[in-house]
């Protein structure tokens, strides 16, 4: 391949990983970043809005329950990671890598303001032989169609001045076996020679990296992996709810169906679905799909289905109450997690959030108990921010109902099935806990 003097002399501060590689955004993408390229050797220097966020990385002090705090101390104190808040510092970054976040409008349709915002202000700074890489989880066509004419404002011309690539995160937070190293990373360039730095880049300091001909095609790549989780969640809670009109237990069903050596790949049913990528990936992909006069059909349905779990929860919870002659306007209900998954600190999207929204709305009184989340925000809607109360047999008498949202390995199950009078389980947690013969609680699974 024939590089340009810039291309050139990139590739070779790759390789000798004399190079500085800028992170934007700070987050549960954007740190483990930062921490693995300064294991690697690289100069690290992460950017962040938030200026809390920055002071605490100059401190070395972990936000990131998938990062080492040591890794982080050892950065920092060696002098390979810095954070800051100025967009004018990345000119001297060779590498500058795009984690922000990409939500949705209250219509379900792309926001991709973070990513533009940050587009325009990398714009302002940028010099020759600079590779920028969007990590960003978005519909396919964004690298090409709205990153890439942003940056080719500054003058340069890609893939001889810049380079421009996409490479999807894929991050699952509280995953004990996989994080950012042993991740099989793909990579797709503008042109040849953005592919190839691109790769160049990411092998330096990951165990594999898997270079696809396009942007468009890790884009696609990256939307795909989580719809095809979406799709699935949804066709088990379906059959969840299936099974609660057929008064089945769905976890029997779905345990027997897992005995089976072959074409079947379990998933479990639950409140409704979080994170960033699950929720959202599927109605970017929908909305890109209607720009070709094509309906995605069996992804908006997946959708669809997800979306009314919560509310099935809170009319399941209301009947269950009414059977007690109690009504759910006035009842005290205690929520046992809001994060979006077991074992993890992330409530994005969870949700348990709108489990909560929608009780409150009904006139119920909802406290909660998160051992990983000591506060949040449920909703933008919301009037305040909420404290996580303590697990006591005090709390748990004092609800009407208990509904166990997100089943964390480290909540005393015991302690709910001794105390707690009404439980409706969404997680099967108390199905996999020992039985407990001073268990005094009504317990109804999802």
């Amino acid at each position: 391949m024939a590089w340009s003097p810039d291309a050139a002399a990139l590739a070779e501060r790759l390789t000798e990983r004399r190079a500085v590689v800028g992170v934007v955004g700070l987050g549960y993408v954007g740190l483990p970043l930062a921490v693995e390229q300064s294991r690697a050797g690289f100069q690290v220097l992460g950017l962040d809005d938030n200026a809390d966020k920055v002071a605490r990385v100059n401190r070395a002090e972990n936000y990131i329950p998938d990062v080492s705090s040591g890794d982080l101390v050892e950065a920092v104190a060696a002098g390979r990671l810095t954070a800051t808040t100025r967009y004018q510092d990345l000119t001297r970054a060779d590498v500058i890598v795009i984690c922000v976040p990409t939500p949705l409008t209250p219509n379900k349709e792309p926001d991709l303001s973070y990513i533009l915002a940050v587009a325009e202000r990398v714009r302002s700074v940028m010099r020759p032989g600079q590779l920028v890489v969007l990590e960003s989880t978005t519909y396919p066509g964004t690298t090409e169609e709205v990153l890439r004419p942003i940056l080719e404002t500054s003058g340069l011309e890609v893939g001889r001045q810049m380079f421009v690539a996409f490479s999807p995160e894929r991050v699952d937070p509280g995953n004990p076996r996989f994080h950012t190293r042993n991740t099989p990373k793909l990579v797709g360039g503008v042109t040849d020679t953005c592919g190839e730095l691109g790769r160049l880049f990411y092998s330096q300091s990951l165990d594999q990296v898997i270079r696809v001909s396009s942007p468009a095609v890790a884009e696609m790549a990256k939307v795909f992996e989580n719809t095809y989780r979406a799709v699935n969640i949804a066709l088990v809670n379906e059959m969840a709810l299936l099974c609660d009109r057929m008064g089945l237990d769905v976890w029997q069903v779905l345990d027997a169906a897992g005995t089976k050596p072959f074409g079947i790949q379990i998933f479990y049913p639950g409140p409704g679905v979080g994170g960033h990528c699950i929720p959202l990936d599927p109605f970017y992909l929908a909305w890109k799909a209607r720009e070709y006069d094509f309906s995605t059909r069996f992804i908006e349905l997946a959708g669809d289905i997800n979306l009314r779990m919560p509310y099935f929860v809170v009319d399941k919870l209301q009947a269950m109450l009414n059977e007690g002659e109690k009504s759910l306007k006035g009842a005290r209900i205690l929520l046992l997690g809001v994060a979006y998954k077991r074992d993890s600190n992330d409530a994005r999207e969870s949700p348990a959030l709108k489990v909560l929204e929608v009780l409150t709305a009904r006139g119920a009184l909802v406290v909660y108990h998160d051992p990983k989340v000591p506060t949040v925000k449920p909703q933008a809607a919301f009037p305040r921010t909420l404290s996580a109360v303590a697990l006591t047999p005090e709390r748990l008498r004092w609800a009407d109902a208990v509904v166990i949202t997100t089943d964390h390995s480290d909540v005393d199950y015991g302690l709910v099935r001794r105390h707690a009078r009404l439980v409706l389980d969404t997680r099967n947690a108390l199905g996999r806990a020992p039985a407990d013969p001073e268990a005094v609680a009504r317990v109804v699974k999802l």
